[in-house]
């Protein structure tokens, strides 16, 4: 069952997503940064969505809610543990819980870390996994609301995932975070050639997403907490994993 996918940007960095079930034509967007560009993609496209799965309560992924309900008169889904913060919100979903878009199940993951309540949707027969601000390619979203611990076991669940599950991700922010991965593995062969794959992409306009499990468990810096190319260079060869996690993003958020 083939799940069509149209990303775009929003805002200056966001992501928007339009996920289309390519039987039904029924139509899922993955949050709501801005209400322009994405009439403009549904215009593109032709693709009318009928609900929104939004991950977390940021302004720059709820904006357009109100708005997008009023025009197409769609739903509103998003996290149980923030509902009261999103605009318009008509359904809650929890862990485990699961939502049809035409014959496309979603599956909800609770990944709070970027936010206390924040949610990734997993489409399973597709293989794609929407993690908005939880994973990004080659990072991981900031801390606002949770100790590192909380992310540290977000991101253990979204590694659970098959390695070839398609990661789309909140934010166009791969190029700096691979500038940071390379300073704490450096000689991690994958990453460079990545990077300069990147920079080569972002050169020609181009995103970097969409990424899948095994190219995230191969050069992102915030999954391999385990690694003891990373821990020696970090000077932590004995520390416990959310210790190396936690010394990671600080080091993130000072770069």
């Amino acid at each position: 069952m083939a799940l069509d996918i149209e990303q775009f940007i929003c805002r200056s960095d966001n992501f928007g997503i339009l996920a289309r079930d390519s039987a039904t034509g029924e139509t899922a967007l993955i949050d709501a940064p801005e209400e322009r560009a994405i009439l403009e993609a549904v215009e593109r496209t032709g693709w009318t969505p009928t609900i929104i799965l939004t991950t977390h309560h940021h302004m720059d992924h709820v904006e357009a809610n109100l708005a997008l309900k009023k025009k197409f008169g769609l739903k509103i889904v998003g996290p149980e543990k923030e509902a009261a913060k999103i605009p318009g919100i008509d359904e809650t979903v929890k862990e485990g819980d699961t939502v049809r878009i035409g014959n496309q199940q979603m599956r909800v993951i609770e990944t709070p870390g970027h936010t206390a309540g924040h949610v990734s949707y997993y489409f399973d027969h597709a293989g794609v996994a929407f993690t908005a601000d939880t994973l990004f390619a080659l990072g991981c979203g900031r801390l606002f609301e949770c100790k590192p611990a909380v992310m540290l076991n977000s991101l253990k669940k979204l590694t659970a995932l098959p390695l070839e599950t398609i990661i789309y991700c909140g934010h166009e922010y791969t190029q700096s975070n691979a500038r940071f991965a390379l300073t704490v593995d450096p000689t991690n062969s994958a990453l460079k050639e990545r990077a300069a794959k990147i920079d080569g992409l972002r050169e020609e306009g181009k995103p970097t997403l969409p990424t899948t499990i095994a190219e995230e468990m191969a050069t992102n810096p915030f999954l391999r907490w385990h690694d003891p190319i990373i821990r020696r260079n970090l000077g932590m060869e004995n520390a416990s994993d959310e210790e190396v996690f936690a010394e990671i993003r600080k080091r993130k958020d000072l770069f």
